[in-house]
């Protein structure tokens, strides 16, 4: 399995932060789970990597572990 980069590395953090929080404006907690799961697909699109999605899941369930 391909180790992902788990270090800090978004060029503006609080900027994409803000625009993630206002992507859930005005939408209820069912809107609001189907929009994270959209955003989950488009970016593992975007990834295409199996081994290195297969680590980012493996990161997700166990916080604070290197994949």
């Amino acid at each position: 399995m391909s180790p992902i980069n788990l270090d800090p590395n978004l060029e503006r953090p609080d900027d994409f932060y803000e625009a993630l929080i206002g992507a859930h404006d005005g939408l209820d907690e069912a809107e609001s789970q189907a929009l994270n799961a959209r955003l989950v697909l488009i970016l593992a699109n975007h990834i295409g990597a199996q081994d290195v999605l297969l680590s980012a899941l493996k990161a997700a369930r166990e916080p604070g572990r290197k994949a």
